[in-house]
């Protein structure tokens, strides 16, 4: 186990950054499906009158335009300082790397994608491993190396943690 993965909080000394985040994930993805359902139906309006006004060809384009907007809306929002989407922040949490990579966009569209994948499949599987362990990390977040946590929990802990290492030196 190398020296970040030590650090990784652990829900028997931190239980507060794992508090309701399964249900808070289920709230905060209901709410990207909103605002994602929002999104696809503006670009299919627009892409509806566009194909009018260009014979249909615009209609063709919404095959990439339509999936392009969901990988740029989470690559904005999950890729971003906050590394969170809108529903996350809403429900306060935030999704954190485990194996000492940086989240980016690109490895939140990777984290979204394969999310998407598992989800497809079967759902009920990845919300079951959830259950199972200890820092209640779902298939894709144990695929990518992810792990979701409570925000403002979460900053008080690496405030903690930070003062702790600084403390030993």
């Amino acid at each position: 186990m190398n020296q970040y993965q030590t650090a990784l909080p652990d829900p028997a000394t931190a239980p507060e950054l794992f508090d309701g985040v399964l249900t808070r994930r289920v709230f905060a993805f209901v709410i990207d499906l909103v605002i994602l359902g929002a999104m696809v139906l503006a670009f299919s309006l627009v892409g509806l009158v566009a194909g009018f006004l260009t014979f249909g060809l615009a209609w063709v384009a919404l095959v990439v335009v339509v999936p392009a907007s969901i990988v740029l809306y989470y690559a904005a929002t999950l890729g971003s300082p906050k590394r969170a989407t809108v529903g996350m922040q809403l429900m306060d949490i935030v999704l954190t790397p485990t194996r000492g990579q940086p989240l980016d966009g690109w490895m939140a569209v990777i984290h979204a994608a394969i999310f998407w994948v598992t989800v497809w499949i079967s759902w009920p599987l990845s919300l079951l491993i959830a259950l199972f362990t200890p820092r209640r990390q779902m298939l894709h977040d144990l695929l990518v190396g992810g792990l979701m946590v409570r925000r403002s929990p979460m900053v008080r802990h690496w405030q903690a943690m930070n003062a702790r290492s600084q403390g030993a030196y």
